[in-house]
């Protein structure tokens, strides 16, 4: 059993220096011309669970191509953007962005949300720039190219596994769920098989869609470690024997050709196909990356997600290997991600009053992910903002208080109508404190969160769509680059 682990150690151990090879000698000739012409900033876009990535990206390029809303990124403030325009990704064979299809879809006579992401696409905005300081009078206009990747959110906790053989990750996850009355089905027929029996495919398919209905529901819940994440968007996989696999209670030694051994053998056949090629092709390009939260509905969903969503933040950080770039880093492979910005969606849910309050919740969530970050030499930050502003402010009279509340269209009626969710605490404690202790319910607050649909917009030439802080969300991760 030793030497099995120590050649399955020894092939793993091949496999990611095959891929750090590849990978630099893929991307030398890139680096290179990027490096010494037009720079190129490849801006990574995940989310977890409905925070609203389409609607960044969307609201983001069309704030960038008419730009009268970005005051706070300075090379606008300063005059020195001259233009932007939309170029073909440089990856051929990723799909491209649908931006003017989610555009009509948001700024139409009858807008609506687009449809979530569902697989890896790309996009690239290049941007015309006047030089500054001492190369003003030597140089013409510059280009920087930005190129955006969006990716599920789901792909991005998968990286875990790779650090996890199945034993591990089936002990983790059996621990995880014994609570969620979400498992009970899928606890069920775990209960009424056995691992050590020889494979039976017939077992294998009903194991595996329970588990996967599982992490459907646990999703829907507001739950955020659903991994595998390929199991909840499986794309062209459905139905392949790599995403047909369950987690089985531990065993010291499976026999030959059970049901036990050949699920471990998917479940590297996982690693092995599905994730570990999305971080070579994709994930290890990135050098800035946004992670968009949507920490109100974590907060409505009770205790338990609020915590879920906090060592969630841990995991996909540590996916990102943090770190600063220095001047040949980019040429010799060792690339890293430089920025990382988290940022709580849907800021226009709340009364601008409560901005402040969403910010500290959002600070707290992520403070160990930007300390290791921050260690590590990367820079971190986290805001609350708004990609595609839905609603306006207003007040209610209510016992004699006046409330700060929003006002917008509902999603499920069409109607306008004003809402109060709640008062968030001034100390974010007050909700992580009791979340981390498992609390099964908010004790002192109740906490709404409205279904707002996309108002109906009439843009002015030079503007693009209204957001709140997207400008210095763009600032942050990109703003050094112009």
């Amino acid at each position: 059993m030793l030497a099995v682990q120590s050649i399955k150690g020894l092939h793993v151990g091949i496999a990611d220096l095959a891929d750090r090879v590849t990978r630099q000698v893929d991307d030398m000739g890139a680096r290179v011309s990027e490096a010494l012409f037009e720079p190129v900033v490849r801006l990574g876009v995940t989310g977890l669970a409905r925070a609203g990535k389409t609607v960044f990206i969307t609201s983001l390029v069309a704030n960038l191509l008419e730009r009268a809303r970005m005051g706070q990124v300075s090379a606008i403030a300063e005059g020195r953007v001259v233009a932007a325009f939309l170029q073909p990704q440089p990856d051929d064979t990723v799909p491209r962005f649908e931006f003017e299809n989610h555009l009509a879809a948001l700024a139409g006579p009858s807008p609506r949300w687009p449809d979530s992401t569902r697989a890896i696409s790309e996009l690239r905005l290049s941007l015309r720039l006047r030089p500054t300081g001492w190369l003003a009078g030597m140089t013409g206009l510059r280009t920087v190219h930005v190129d955006i990747i969006d990716y599920p959110g789901e792909w991005v906790l998968d990286l875990g596994l790779l650090a996890q053989d199945f034993s591990q990750w089936s002990a983790q996850v059996l621990a995880r769920v014994q609570s969620r009355p979400q498992a009970g089905a899928f606890l069920g027929q775990l209960a009424a098989i056995t691992p050590e029996s020889p494979h039976d495919e017939a077992v294998a398919q009903t194991l595996a869609a329970a588990f996967a209905g599982y992490l459907q529901q646990a999703r829907d819940a507001g739950f955020y470690d659903c991994t595998p994440g390929r199991f909840l968007l499986p794309g062209e996989l459905q139905g392949s024997p790599v995403l047909t696999f369950a987690p089985l209670p531990p065993m010291a030694k499976a026999p030959r050709k059970s049901l036990w051994v050949e699920m471990e053998r998917r479940f590297e056949a996982y690693k092995a196909q599905v994730v570990r090629p999305f971080f070579r092709q994709h994930f290890a390009k990135i050098d800035r990356q946004v992670v968009l939260v949507d920490a109100l509905g974590a907060i409505n969903s009770g205790p338990a997600a609020l915590e879920d969503l906090r060592q969630a933040m841990a995991q996909t950080l540590s996916a990102f290997r943090p770190g600063r770039n220095g001047v040949l880093a980019p040429l010799l492979g060792g690339k890293r991600v430089e920025k990382i910005l988290f940022a709580a969606t849907k800021a226009d849910h709340l009364h601008h009053t409560q901005h402040p309050q969403l910010s500290a919740i959002m600070h707290a969530l992520t403070k160990e992910a930007r300390l290791r970050a921050d260690f590590a030499g990367a820079d971190t930050a986290a805001l609350a903002l708004a990609a595609w502003r839905a609603t306006t402010e207003d007040s209610l009279q209510h016992n004699g208080q006046t409330l700060p509340c929003v006002r917008g269209r509902l999603q499920s009626t069409g109607k306008m109508a004003a809402f109060y969710p709640g008062a968030l605490p001034d100390d974010p404690g007050q909700l992580l404190a009791p979340a981390r202790q498992g609390a099964a319910k908010w004790l002192d607050h109740d906490y709404q969160v409205m279904a707002f649909a996309p108002p109906v917009v009439a843009l002015q030439p030079g503007e693009g769509p209204p957001h709140i802080r997207l400008d210095r969300a763009a600032q942050f991760l990109i703003g050094d680059k112009l």
